[in-house]
């Protein structure tokens, strides 16, 4: 099975000339069948995971590149990371507390899979839902994180991920419910978040490991 492409999501002039090496990598992938239960093969690298992540291995996970270049960045943006912690080191975390991964469905699986093998955070959506290219900018006055008046307000000038109908997700939050994967997607849209010191080959890796998981 062959890798599938990768291209960059925009990035706002505003964003760029303040954070320079932010972005955004997305990659498409289309579904053989409906996204449910995980195979076996991918509950076994599930339970083979989370046998390397161990306490030892969580308490120095953030010293490792890729995590500590999502930590730098969290706090250049005002996130405190020993608060709100980056994605990977969170996942670790709840390794610790439940034992294990537990399987949530191949979706959540393979993204899971995809953050520890890579330290590399990825979210999906549905491709169907997405119009246009995806790209990052800071949030206006009255916008919504989705559609309709029970969607939350944004506060101005958060960094979003957008495309042409609005914000999807606030940088590093999770999706607008209308953009998610469902029971009738056909298409994944797999994006990734990328800051200074996490090496290209590190993203593509993560979207292609997430990639052929879902095609497993």
């Amino acid at each position: 099975m062959s890798a599938p492409p990768t291209r960059p999501g925009w990035v706002s002039d505003r964003l760029s000339a303040e954070f320079p090496r932010l972005g955004l990598t997305l990659c498409d992938v289309d579904l053989e069948r409906r996204l449910g239960r995980s195979p076996k093969g991918v509950r076994e690298r599930l339970a083979l995971l989370a046998d390397r992540f161990r306490g030892a291995d969580a308490m120095v996970l953030r010293q490792r590149p890729v995590p500590h270049a999502y930590r730098v960045f969290f706090r250049h943006v005002g996130i405190d990371p020993d608060v709100t912690r980056v994605p990977v080191e969170a996942a670790a975390l709840q390794r610790l507390l439940q034992g294990g991964f537990p399987s949530q469905g191949l979706l959540q699986d393979a993204l899971t899979i995809a953050l520890m093998e890579t330290g590399v955070p990825l979210w999906a959506l549905d491709a169907a839902a997405v119009e246009g290219r995806l790209g990052l900018r800071l949030s206006g006055e009255s916008e919504r994180l989705g559609e309709g008046e029970r969607a939350p307000l944004l506060a101005p000038g958060r960094i979003v991920v957008a495309d042409e109908r609005g914000p999807i997700a606030e940088l590093f939050g999770e999706p607008a419910p209308n953009r998610l994967v469902g029971k009738g997607t056909t298409r994944v849209q797999l994006f990734a978040v990328v800051v200074e010191g996490v090496e290209a080959i590190s993203v593509e890796e993560a979207l292609w490991t997430c990639a052929e998981t879902l095609q497993s």
